[in-house]
């Protein structure tokens, strides 16, 4: 009796839901992407938080120990035998969420999160350079899609909760949920954006991004403190070093594939790989003397916006995070290209006669935003970190970058939506 009374209740919840989404369509969007972003920018939120703060921990640990990165090989072993054995099916990352959005098919393996994470952890604890986003993202979307199931989403609606998901990872690990919620848009699908997403990514990033504020978890702060006046001379200025900004981004999109390639074809025994790679990187610090490009790299970024710094910082910092994540350590690209887009634009302070904080802070966007071809989420994200007052500059940066970069991504699975530009003319009408 109790059985019976219990499924009537239910299906009459049930005709009202479909009746109220019947009459008011857009409402009940609104609300039922509240609800889920609700509860996975939570989830996101607390994720991202004890990541970072782990994080630090270990960052810590190393720079007061650095002795313990002579056992980076080693780790590099560890790493790829964990995913080798048990974690091939994850081993995509960030490629595996993209591959979702396109052609979503079983539901992303919930062990993709402590995997990603024991990953990162052993890579920078014993100082493999690499970043975080590709960490967050990867627990966000294998956290959520788990509630793919019971909340019964349809194939759109799954689609869209990855994109949140993104959104929400991004946003929250790096204190911009605004960047975060573009960011998902563009990264998923170049030159097109899912305009049906936009009210879940917003909510998914803003949650997750308090939730990982209100554990304690702080984030690093840069300033710029002086942006010159707009002038023709000083739009030149940024256009130039936004050509430098995207064929950086170029090269670095091509070689780390390339070395990627290059590690797989020369060593079958994959976890041979990162212990190969550890070994270069350790003759790599060896041989320039210093350890400061190992880890995140956060407070050489830092140095970039207040003094000039060696120009060659960008380009070594570039050689070892290739070699570290190409080999096969896990972390993610987008720190390294903030440092090597910060570095690079605080080199071009010797000839380009702009700020040199401000040359930092458009590099530290623009590289990424070719790399990644995300420009609108790239000049946002400068909005959250450096102020509106650098607007112009960084949006000419990150849109020249993007051109420049050309038909490239550090996401082999990211999908061109529309070409960058066409030829407007054929050959033979200008010989």
């Amino acid at each position: 009796m109790f059985t019976n009374n219990k499924k009537s209740v239910f299906k009459i919840i049930s005709i009202l839901i479909r009746s109220f989404a019947r009459k008011y369509p857009s409402a009940f969007f609104v609300l039922k992407w509240l609800f889920i972003t609700s509860i996975i920018g939570a989830f996101i939120g607390a994720a991202s938080a004890f990541f970072l703060q782990t994080l630090e921990w270990a960052t810590q640990f190393r720079e007061n120990h650095l002795w313990i990165v002579v056992f980076l090989p080693l780790a590099g072993f560890l790493v790829g035998l964990l995913y080798h054995y048990f974690g091939k099916d994850v081993e995509a990352g960030n490629n595996l969420l993209l591959e979702t959005i396109h052609e979503p098919k079983k539901i992303i393996p919930f062990k993709m999160a402590p995997f990603v994470y024991l990953g990162t952890m052993i890579t920078h604890f014993f100082g493999g350079s690499a970043g975080r986003e590709g960490t967050a993202l990867q627990m966000a979307a294998s956290i959520a899609d788990q509630f793919s199931k019971p909340l019964r989403l349809s194939v759109d609606d799954r689609k869209i909760l990855i994109i949140s998901t993104i959104a929400a990872g991004f946003g929250s690990v790096f204190g911009t949920p605004l960047a975060g919620a573009i960011f998902g848009l563009e990264v998923s699908l170049t030159g097109k954006i899912k305009y049906k997403a936009l009210f879940p990514v917003i909510s998914a990033s803003f949650i997750a991004d308090l939730v990982t504020r209100s554990l304690n978890t702080h984030h690093t702060e840069y300033v710029i403190s002086f942006v010159p006046e707009i002038s023709l001379l000083n739009i030149l200025y940024a256009l130039i070093a936004g050509v430098f900004f995207g064929i950086c981004a170029l090269i670095f999109s091509k070689t780390i594939h390339k070395t990627g390639n290059l590690f797989k074809s020369k060593i079958s025994y994959p976890p041979l790989r990162p212990f190969v790679g550890g070994i270069i990187v350790l003759l790599s610090v060896w041989l320039v003397g210093t350890t400061k490009y190992l880890g995140l790299g956060i407070p050489t970024i830092q140095d970039s916006f207040l003094q000039q710094l060696p120009a060659y910082d960008f380009a070594l910092k570039a050689v070892i995070t290739i070699i570290t994540l190409a080999s096969g350590f896990k972390g993610g690209e987008v720190t390294p290209l903030f440092f090597i887009g910060a570095t690079l634009g605080n080199a071009l302070g010797y000839f380009i006669p702009l700020p040199l904080a401000l040359l930092a802070g458009m590099g530290f966007v623009a590289v990424f935003a070719g790399a990644t071809n995300t420009p609108i989420a790239c000049s946002i994200m400068a909005f959250e970190l450096f102020g509106i007052e650098c607007g112009v500059y960084v949006i000419i940066a990150c849109a020249v970058s993007y051109l420049f970069s050309g038909q490239n991504s550090i996401y082999k699975s990211q999908i061109l939506g529309k070409s960058k530009h066409k030829r407007y003319w054929k050959k033979e009408e200008y010989l």
